[in-house]
């Protein structure tokens, strides 16, 4: 078992998701805006090279379709992947040279055996449609069952970063007997079919609100946010060792809502966005990290 120092994050100030006026507090979870009507089950968002653009999609069910907001929501984009089936695309992440990445690897009851990543060429929010441009297709090292027994449902995912020509998944338990474990699986940045390395074996503390993964990004100082629908975790230490002595620092976000998506906007601050439920949500939200 991997050693993992957890560090608590403590004295949050809790705040109104409703609230639209700012706080002082460096650390409130503040509305930036609602989300357009059509995108309520967003699943990832990421920025522009710019940062002046947030893309973002929508999870199984939903259209084969990037979604371009302005800074302040609104839309500007309705982007059509036109080779490409949204099976259940679940993040949305970026490389340091600004290509974008789709992770279709939604996988609720752990039989997918079509679990992909796919690069698509879309670099302005003036495209009417793109297309793919790199496929990768992947299965899990340890999975021999589609789906393995219910205490061992570790094969969803809906949370990747990318990193000097690899991509790196976080998986999402769903496991009967939830104890917040998750798994880390390292894939080349390539065309190709791939068997993805699993390279580390760590653990969330709490229930499954605050512990199960639904969205990552990296920063340029290659730390790692893993969002829930209740706290944000910041990991760092990682790929030196391939996360043999990840740190993983808790931050409660004082609010319970689906969240799933997280992006960071700079190096101390993220954006995170969750599904519309009823009157609740819907929202992007800007926080900040110590």
């Amino acid at each position: 078992m991997l050693r993992v120092l957890v560090l608590s994050a403590f004295l949050l100030l809790s705040c109104n998701p409703k609230a639209q006026d700012s706080q002082k507090s460096a650390n409130a979870l503040t509305v930036e805006f609602s989300l357009p009507k059509k995108l309520k089950e967003v699943s990832g968002i990421t920025l522009s090279k710019d940062k002046k653009t947030i893309w973002a999609i929508e999870d199984q069910g939903n259209k084969n379709v990037i979604y371009g907001l302005d800074r302040k929501g609104n839309q500007i984009a309705d982007v059509l992947v036109e080779n490409a089936e949204n099976h259940d695309w679940e993040d949305i992440t970026t490389d340091v040279q600004g290509n974008i990445y789709i992770g279709d690897f939604g996988n609720n009851e752990n039989d997918r055996r079509n679990l992909s990543i796919l690069k698509v060429d879309l670099k302005e929010v003036s495209q009417k449609s793109t297309n793919v441009t790199q496929t990768t297709t992947f299965h899990y090292e340890g999975q021999k069952e589609f789906p393995p027994k219910k205490s061992h449902w570790l094969y969803d995912c809906e949370a990747f970063v990318e990193k000097d020509g690899y991509f790196y998944l976080f998986t999402k338990n769903r496991s009967k007997g939830f104890d917040g474990t998750f798994l880390v699986f390292q894939i080349p940045n390539k065309a190709g079919d791939f068997e993805a390395k699993l390279i580390a074996t760590l653990k969330l503390q709490g229930g499954y609100s605050d512990a199960a993964i639904t969205s990552a990004a990296i920063n340029s100082r290659n730390q790692v946010v893993l969002l829930t629908h209740k706290n944000v975790y910041m990991l760092s230490s990682l790929f030196d060792k391939n996360f043999k002595t990840a740190v993983i620092q808790k931050t409660p976000l004082n609010h319970n809502s689906q969240k799933e998506a997280i992006v960071y906007l700079d190096d101390r601050t993220v954006l995170i966005a969750d599904e519309k439920d009823g009157k609740e949500g819907g929202n992007v939200y800007k926080f900040s990290l110590k």
